[in-house]
């Protein structure tokens, strides 16, 4: 009887609770810098902060953002949180200018926990360089049919182009498997799905990406490195919610499970459920 009495007292306050919180936690305490990368969901360098698919993910270091999965690690160049694409850049990469051999590339390929929350842009081609004729990649495809391809107007042959092949001393081998594989394979990232050097026997690879509508007159002006597409499947809905009444979005202790951030509390949903529950629970030990 006497919480039915205060649940009746308190009515006027439950129903300015939304305005209440808010309006007292606008400032997001997971947002963060490095050099001169603003880190945002959902992203994050704090434990606990931003989105559990992409947790123990970025690093700064020295002012400088790093990106690691478990094909190595890569210098982030870039977060476009308008079109959620990060660009990477792996200094063992070849380029127009320079083709690195040895097989001490990363290439890139992630943990299958994170493949659906990351993936290179389908516009983003990536291109094999001297791998075996016993390589994966020359396995099934006899003849005509190999892998290598054109991906966005980028191809091998545009490539071999670059200023880099003539110091290499390597001899470009014919581009059909009968008559030795290729000295360079272009491919999209969705064809093979993982991009291992050791694995696929190459010996260095390259990447580069298209920015549309741009287009450019050659491999001398392609943008090197690796641009990758990222998304939460529809759980933006949740940060919406928690972040419209002043809350940052996290995720729990288990690495797993969604949390509202509410200033000293936090929520499974937002923060004006938070407080309503805390409300609620202090009402039943009185």
């Amino acid at each position: 009887m006497i919480n039915f009495l205060i649940l009746i007292i308190l009515s006027p306050i439950l129903l300015c609770v939304p305005l209440i919180s808010g309006d007292n936690n606008q400032s997001n305490s997971c947002r963060s810098y490095c050099g001169n990368i603003t880190i945002d969901y959902p992203f994050s360098l704090k434990n606990g902060c931003g989105h559990p698919g992409y947790r123990d993910l970025l690093f700064c270091m020295n002012d400088v953002l790093m990106y690691h999965i478990s094909s190595g690690s890569y210098r982030v160049l870039d977060i476009d949180y308008a079109y959620q694409a990060l660009t990477l850049h792996d200094p063992h990469m070849s380029t127009c200018d320079d083709i690195v051999l040895g097989g001490r590339g990363n290439g890139f390929a992630v943990e299958s926990w994170r493949a659906p929350y990351m993936t290179p842009a389908a516009d983003n081609v990536f291109m094999l360089i001297g791998c075996s004729a016993r390589s994966p990649l020359f396995q099934g495809f006899p003849g005509k049919h190999l892998p290598c391809r054109n991906v966005s107007g980028m191809s091998c042959e545009e490539y071999y182009g670059c200023p880099a092949w003539d110091m290499v001393g390597h001899k470009r081998m014919g581009s059909m498997f009968g008559s030795g594989p290729p000295e360079c394979c272009a491919l999209s990232f969705e064809a093979i799905k993982a991009i291992n050097l050791s694995k696929l026997e190459c010996e260095g690879y390259s990447s580069a990406y298209s920015l549309a509508p741009l287009r450019v007159e050659g491999p001398n002006e392609w943008f090197y490195g690796i641009r990758v597409k990222y998304s939460v499947h529809g759980n933006d809905e949740f940060c919406r919610a928690c972040e419209a009444t002043g809350g940052t979005c996290g995720y729990g202790s288990d690495g797993i499970r969604q949390i509202c951030m509410c200033g000293s509390t936090n929520s499974t949903s937002n923060c004006d459920s938070g407080f309503l529950m805390s409300l609620l629970a202090w009402m039943t030990i009185m």
